[in-house]
């Protein structure tokens, strides 16, 4: 693919173009730049993987150039622009002129924020956005305060099935998709719902994405996978869970075995689980919420006053 240069449109902000597999080179870079020095507080949105997936939903669009950046859709409406460049190295006024009216800067960690002048930006957060952060040794066997459920139902799922984990590769990728297409059965969902399509992408790209985890067997049955994705050392964002619901307990198993496994297998530390934000639907934040997070990590909008 050859990748043109962006025309401006009304107001001189550009446009950009749909993100594609072929900005990956020029924009992961970028991002790992952003994260950087992070450490667990790093947002998950901020990876090229995790972009590119969700591109269809947030029509992200790259605008390349001196102050490059991603423009996009968030959940509730609102647009927004996503920096590639630091932002105390750009002039109040190209940071002014890089928005479109009604756009903001989002989303921002809070230490990316505390480089825009508090004088001319406004700063905002929705509890919706915010990641789940958990200590990864908690999901090990669920032996905190508040997890006795969870524990609970992990055992019952080894006193009942008998399990096999295995690394998922591109090979695993017809019995994955057959899980996919099951847990949607379960859900009620129709084909493309949910996050079907990212996830089957997903899936397809593991590698080129940099996407690690397990495809997990029940009772010699495909029944679940696991996909994450390196963020920071030792920080892990869970990007896909799928798990059969008709095998009592399995997802506890499946994060168990992630938690314990994942070091061993891949060769990284994990200390930190990042599940992502919970977008202010009920059920995720209940599920989520369970699990007891450690924190929540709040992801700030900047708009110009």
């Amino acid at each position: 693919m050859t990748l043109r240069v962006d025309v401006n449109v009304s107001g001189g902000v550009s446009a950009g173009e749909p993100l594609a597999l072929a900005h990956a080179a020029r924009v992961a870079p970028l991002l790992a730049e952003r994260q950087a020095g992070q450490g667990e507080r790093a947002i998950a949105d901020l990876s090229f993987a995790n972009l590119w997936l969700f591109r269809r939903a947030h029509d992200y669009r790259f605008c390349d150039g001196p102050w490059p950046l991603i423009r996009g859709r968030a959940y509730d409406g609102q647009r927004h622009a996503i920096p590639l460049f630091p932002l105390g190295e750009a002039p109040p006024s190209v940071l002014r002129a890089l928005l479109a009216p009604g756009e903001c800067f989002f989303p921002l960690a809070e230490a990316q924020a505390l480089a825009l002048p508090p004088a001319r930006f406004a700063f905002s957060a929705s509890r919706d956005d915010a990641d789940y952060l958990y200590r990864a040794q908690a999901f090990v066997d669920y032996a905190g305060a508040g997890l006795h459920n969870k524990r609970n139902l992990l055992k019952q799922c080894l006193a009942a099935h008998r399990l096999h984990h295995a690394p998922y590769t591109p090979q695993h990728q017809p019995l994955a998709l057959q899980i996919l297409r099951d847990w949607l059965q379960e859900k009620g969902k129709q084909a493309g719902e949910a996050d079907d399509l990212p996830c089957q992408e997903a899936l397809q790209h593991a590698p080129a994405l940099g996407l690690e985890g397990f495809i997990s067997w029940a009772d010699g049955e495909p029944a679940g996978f696991v996909l994450a994705e390196p963020l920071q050392s030792g920080v892990c964002v869970l990007r896909f869970a799928k798990a059969l619901a008709r095998f009592k307990g399995l997802s506890q198993a499946l994060f168990s075995h992630f938690a314990q496994n994942y070091p061993l297998q891949f060769g990284r530390p994990l200390d930190w689980l990042n599940f992502e934000q919970d977008m202010g639907l009920p059920n995720f934040r209940r599920t989520k919420l369970s699990y007891q997070p450690q924190a929540l990590l709040h992801k700030l909008r900047a708009v110009p006053r």
